[in-house]
Formats: structure tokens, C-alpha cells, sequence
């Protein structure tokens, strides 16, 4: 009776360390983002990202706008202590920081950057995390204003370098054609810089995504945007195959977080935990189930 009770301790007490390992051993991670589940830098979002059922969310830095830096309230000690602990409780975890506020603003043309990248890889080392977003937006777009690609690949050179330093990297989001990306990223020559893949940027375009997805490479990509445009949910878009999409990376020995990004219904676009949901529920299917 004794070792039985005993036996039964030990079990308990490896419980929580196995599920840890099996996680962590999982080859494709599913992601969420906290601004497109309309909580930014909320800690509703970590919840939210449980009751889905998805295995982590993207933090965003917090709004820009004509500020020398981001709006992050996660530098403060209480506040980043809190999104720690309840991510730790819902067993979920915080893979990324983005900052989405350059879709709008001009990471090429911005005198301060340099302080918003600064205080971004300060808030990742506080928090463990290792790869952060950034898009270049609008205005850094290379394919409507190759003029500023120099601006572009002299400040990635600095962020890359800052990020190689603190021993994280930075996903850049590009409005380029892979082959583009990979000489972009030969121009940029930083280990801190790699590409943050989207499914729906070859897709608008009329580019074969398995091409593209091969073309950059298994050590190019940091972390891949798994969705497509707003219309239907994964699971019902022609344009996507993503049971070819897992046999490419699989064959590449890719391995990272897939993070869903939009892909909502067009008839419910706010349904976020439908929407969501349904989607998260799918990409576990095509990339976690044997």
C-alpha cells in the first residue's frame, strides 16, 4: 500500500514537467496575437489564448504614433510580473513581441528608432523572449519605394546588431518576393535578422507559396504568419493547401511557431473566438495531430 501511495506521488509530481516536455518537444507550436484578439498588451489576451485552445500569444509592443518609443507598460516591473505569472498559469507562453506600430510609421525614415528597437530587446530579456515582428509597413514598403532600400538596410544593420548582442533575433515582414528577401537579408549580413514569413503576401500577389517557402530556406524563416486574407476560415480557403505546406517544411526540418494572423470569416469578422478558434483548431489538426 505504501509504494502504491508512493507511486502515485511521484506520478503527481511528474505530471506537470511531462506535459511541459511534450510541449516543448512539439515541432509546430500554434500562435495568436494579442492586438487582433482586440486585446493589446492585455492580459486578457494570455486567457483568451487558453479558452482557444492555441499554445501561445504574440504581445504587442503598444501604439507608436509620433512618439520617441512604444507606449509598453511591460518595462514597468508590476505589470510585465503579472503577464509573466498568468502566462505561467494558463500554461501559455509569450513567444513574441511585436511592434506593429511601424506598419504605420516609418522605420526608414524615423529619427528615434533606435530607442524603440532599444526598448523592445530590453522588454524581450526581461520576459525570455526571443524573436520579436517587425513589419515594415507602408512607408519602408521596397517594391512601391525602392528609394529608401538603403535607409532600410542601414538601420536593419544596427537593430540586427543589437539583436545579435542580446542573443535574440528580429522578424522583419516585407512586401518582397523571396528571392528578393534572400538578397535583402545577404545586404543586411546580421544573424539578428531573419525573415518573419506570411502566407497571404505570394498568396495576393499570384506567387506559389510552396516556391517561396522553399526559395528563403529553413534558416531564413524565424517564425511564419499562417494565415491568409480576411474571407473564409483556413480550413475553407481554395488558396490554401496546408497539408503541402507541412510536407515542405517537414522535408525542410523547419521547425517554429505557426501564428494565425487573419483568415476571418468575412460574415463574422468579429467573432474572434469562432474565428479564432476554428482556426486554431485546424492548423493543430494539419500540424500537431500524427
Amino acid at each position: 500500500m505504501k509504494n502504491k501511495v508512493l507511486l502515485v506521488l511521484m506520478m503527481g509530481a511528474l505530471m506537470v514537467p511531462l506535459i511541459s516536455l511534450a510541449q516543448t518537444s512539439q515541432r509546430y507550436k500554434i500562435g495568436l496575437i494579442d492586438l487582433m484578439l482586440l486585446k493589446r498588451q492585455k492580459l486578457g489576451a494570455i486567457t483568451l489564448t487558453k479558452q482557444i485552445g492555441a499554445d501561445g500569444v504574440e504581445v504587442d509592443m503598444g501604439g507608436l504614433g509620433n512618439r520617441p518609443t512604444f507606449e509598453n507598460t511591460l518595462l514597468t516591473d508590476s505589470i510585465r510580473s503579472k503577464f509573466l505569472q498568468t502566462a505561467k498559469e494558463n500554461n501559455v507562453e509569450i513567444f513574441s513581441l511585436a511592434m506593429t506600430g511601424y506598419y504605420a510609421q516609418s522605420f526608414c525614415n524615423r529619427a528615434e528608432y533606435k530607442k524603440s528597437i532599444e526598448d523592445c530587446i530590453a522588454t524581450m530579456k526581461l520576459m525570455n523572449v526571443k524573436v520579436a515582428f517587425l513589419p515594415l509597413g507602408v512607408q519602408c514598403d521596397l517594391r512601391k519605394n525602392p528609394e529608401v532600400r538603403d535607409s532600410v538596410v542601414a538601420r536593419l544593420k544596427v537593430a540586427g546588431k543589437m539583436a545579435e548582442e542580446a542573443g535574440v533575433v528580429i522578424g522583419i515582414e516585407t512586401a518582397l518576393t523571396a528571392k528578393e528577401e534572400v538578397q535583402l537579408l545577404k545586404d543586411i549580413h546580421s544573424k539578428g535578422i531573419k525573415i518573419y514569413f506570411n502566407f497571404s503576401s505570394p498568396l495576393k500577389e499570384g506567387r506559389d507559396l510552396i516556391s517561396e517557402i522553399k526559395t528563403l530556406g529553413k534558416d531564413r524563416i524565424c517564425m511564419i504568419h499562417a494565415t491568409n486574407k480576411d474571407s473564409v476560415w483556413l480550413q475553407n480557403d481554395t488558396q490554401l493547401d496546408l497539408y503541402q505546406v507541412k510536407k515542405t517544411l517537414d522535408k525542410m526540418k523547419w521547425t517554429g511557431w505557426l501564428v494565425i494572423e487573419r483568415s476571418r470569416d468575412a460574415k463574422k469578422p468579429k467573432d474572434v473566438k469562432g474565428n479564432y478558434g476554428a482556426n486554431t483548431a485546424y492548423l493543430k489538426k494539419v500540424f500537431q495531430e500524427e
